[in-house]
């Protein structure tokens, strides 16, 4: 069955791709592991530079690479010039930092001499989602190739000119031939791809269900496995927060990526003291979107990626409603081409509805009135996901108590959850585990090493 690339602004087939078959998958493993054992004994400064030209060559591209990501899943295309922008750092981050990170580490024993060293494991299998097509590619590779690693990707069905593009920005960089591949297959052939014994650990950012597949498979054979999955990040504005810098950033955190992204806002839980004035700015900066054709530039909300997708949105909103829920803006499918939702605000959202529950991915944010700071850790807290949460107060050290408090990957206080390649990034509980970006996440994926000498 061919793998389709349809634009989601207008709901028309772009390209379609052949399946490759199972020997072809065999050979392009086997050839990522060929280059993978001449790649590991090039010295780290050496696999630092061809990193730095990555980076170079995806800045080289940009538009064109940005205008691929906007036509497969439809972000803005500001949005997709950034993220190029963000591979691009990743990369410049590594190349200038994996010697060091990967530098042996001395450690004082009774030996005459002991030490920690870092080496690669072998070809990583990359099981990657549409919505951050460039990125969330970028953000495993750069720091598992400079340290050694080979890598086959398996990319989400819908963005296989992306995938494809990725492979080219590596090639023309200059790295070995075949290290980094692409794979054209569907998510069944994921079993089978773990299966071949050249693969020696898995990375996923995707679903709870894909992420559990993953795992488990990988866990048959013994084969390391780092999860990024879903999110519903708590907005929490106490009742000393700015409340117009809350407001702004709120929506932005809301619809960012079209509202699909693991970090973004998804439940406001905000004090009931300045609840009215912060939901009367939070409602007006809603409506003021410019929702239309992605690729102008000053569109903020673009498309929902497929129309299964928006359909699965617009019943989570249904059923929210159903149980209880207002809807103070927005709610429904717009009436034109492509796969397009209105940006959305759901008020007195409760435990038991979709929009408390579940991952809502869309631009839809959930709002919850709350009492005291007590109750606003409590409900951050009510959901089966922890991957990142925000806090809005004036009280600096009132926040880093509360910080301790929220079961999350990541807290950032007066400010947008986002990735940064200086950080490290990843969730607990059914948001995944292990960790991506900085020293961390290089270290995901080395053989650590002691050596000890008598």
């Amino acid at each position: 069955m061919p793998l389709k690339s349809v634009n989601p602004a207008t709901g028309k087939l772009i390209k379609e791709f052949s399946e490759m078959s199972k020997n072809e998958v065999e050979e392009i493993i086997s050839s990522a592991d060929a280059a993978f054992r001449r790649w590991k004994e090039y010295d780290p400064e050496h696999r630092c530079e061809l990193m730095k030209k990555a980076g170079n060559q995806l800045l080289k591209e940009k538009e064109r690479y940005a205008e691929t990501i906007t036509n497969e899943m439809g972000k803005p295309i500001a949005q997709s010039v950034a993220e190029v922008e963000k591979c691009a750092w990743v990369c410049d981050y590594y190349a200038e930092n994996a010697a060091n990170f990967l530098a042996d580490e001395i450690i004082e024993t009774d030996a005459t001499e002991s030490y920690v060293s870092f080496e690669p494991l072998g070809v990583i299998l990359a099981v990657m989602p549409w919505n951050f097509p460039f990125w969330q590619v970028f953000r495993f590779a750069a720091p598992a190739l400079t340290a050694g690693n080979g890598a086959v990707l398996k990319h989400a069905s819908n963005v296989s000119m992306c995938a494809l593009a990725i492979e080219e920005v590596f090639a023309k960089a200059g790295f070995p031939e075949n290290l980094f591949r692409t794979l054209l297959v569907a998510s069944s052939s994921v079993k089978n791809i773990i299966d071949n014994d050249l693969i020696k650990a898995a990375t996923l950012t995707g679903s709870e269900f894909a992420g559990s597949m993953v795992a488990s498979e990988c866990g048959g054979k013994l084969k390391k496995t780092v999860l990024e999955l879903g999110g519903s990040d708590p907005f929490i504005v106490l009742n000393d927060a700015e409340l117009v810098e809350a407001a702004s950033v709120g929506v932005k955190a809301r619809i960012i990526n079209n509202g699909q992204s693991c970090i973004a806002a998804k439940r406001f839980i905000v004090a009931e003291e300045i609840y009215d004035e912060f939901m009367e700015l939070f409602i007006k900066n809603m409506k003021g979107l410019k929702v239309g054709n992605p690729m102008e530039k000053d569109c903020d909300l673009g498309p929902i990626a497929r129309e299964d997708l928006l359909a699965e949105l617009e019943m989570q909103v249904k059923k929210s409603t159903e149980m209880g829920a207002a809807i103070l803006t927005g709610g429904k499918r717009l009436n034109r081409e492509g796969f397009f939702m209105e940006p959305t605000i759901l008020e007195g959202v409760k435990k038991g509805m979709p929009a408390y529950e579940e991952e809502i991915f869309g631009p839809v944010a959930s709002v919850i009135k709350i009492r005291n700071v007590e109750e606003a850790i409590k409900i951050a807290n009510d959901t089966s996901f922890g991957l990142g949460a925000s806090i809005w107060t004036k009280d600096i050290e009132k926040a880093k108590l509360l910080a301790r408090k929220i079961d999350s990957g990541s807290v950032f206080i007066n400010g947008m959850v986002k990735s940064d390649p200086r950080l490290p990034f990843g969730g607990i509980k059914k948001s995944g585990y292990g960790r991506e970006l900085s020293h961390y996440g290089m270290k995901e994926f080395v053989n650590i090493k002691t050596v000890w000498i008598k």
